[in-house]
C-alpha cells in the first residue's frame, strides 16, 4: 500500500466520465501520475535537505510555486471532516469556511499557469543531461533518484508503476492539455 496522487479538476466529473473510463488503461497510460512522483511531490514535508522540486527549481531558475499550490485546495473530503469531527462550534465552522473559500480562490483559474510551468520544466529539463547526477545524494532515497531522474527525454513505466520523472511530467502535461481542451479552469492534486 502507498499513497497516490491524482489531478482533480473544477470539472472532473464530466472530464473524467463514462467515456474517459471506458478507456481507462490508455488513459492511465497517458495521464496517470506515480507513486514516485506523489513521493517526490510530497518530500519537502519529509526530508531534511532540500527537497527535489525546490532543487530542480533552482537548476533550471523556475518558479514552481504553482504546482506546490496544488496541494493546498480544500477538497470536499477534507472540509467534511474537519466540519464532522474538529469544528466544535458554530465560530470554529465560520471561520473554517472562511478560510475555505480564501484557499479555493487562491487557485482559481491556475490551469494556464500549471501548464506553462509544466511545459517550461519539460522543455528547460530536455535539454539537461544526467538531472539524477546534479540532485542532492541523500540516505534517505525513497524515490530511487538513480533511476527516477535519469534517462528524462525516455518514457518509462507504464502510467503508474515504475515512471520516470520525465514521464510524469508529460503526462502531467497531456492531462493538462486534455483538461483545458473540456474547459477546465481550475486544477488541484488530490492524495490518497
Amino acid at each position: 500500500m502507498g499513497l497516490d496522487i491524482q489531478v482533480i479538476t473544477d470539472n472532473h466529473e464530466e472530464l473524467c466520465g463514462a467515456e474517459y473510463l471506458a478507456n481507462y488503461a490508455v488513459n492511465r497510460s497517458q495521464h496517470g501520475l506515480s507513486r514516485a512522483f506523489c513521493n517526490f511531490i510530497c518530500r519537502r514535508n519529509v526530508v531534511e535537505h532540500e527537497a527535489e522540486l525546490d532543487q530542480i527549481a533552482c537548476i533550471t531558475g523556475i518558479d514552481i510555486s504553482s504546482i506546490y499550490e496544488m496541494e493546498t485546495y480544500p477538497d470536499e473530503e477534507m472540509i467534511r471532516s474537519y466540519l464532522e469531527y474538529d469544528a466544535d462550534t458554530e465560530e470554529k465552522k465560520r471561520a473554517f469556511l472562511i478560510k475555505v473559500e480564501r484557499d479555493r480562490s487562491k487557485l482559481d483559474g491556475n490551469i494556464d499557469r500549471v501548464f506553462d510551468t509544466v511545459n517550461t520544466l519539460i522543455d528547460k529539463l530536455s535539454v539537461l543531461d544526467e538531472l539524477n547526477k546534479k540532485l542532492i545524494q541523500t540516505d534517505f532515497d525513497t524515490l530511487n533518484c538513480a533511476y527516477y531522474f535519469a534517462d528524462f527525454k525516455t518514457d518509462k513505466g507504464d502510467g503508474y508503476s515504475r515512471n520516470n520523472f520525465g514521464k510524469d511530467l508529460r503526462n502531467f502535461k497531456r492531462f493538462l492539455v486534455f483538461a483545458k481542451e473540456r474547459g477546465t479552469k481550475t486544477v488541484w492534486f488530490q492524495f490518497g
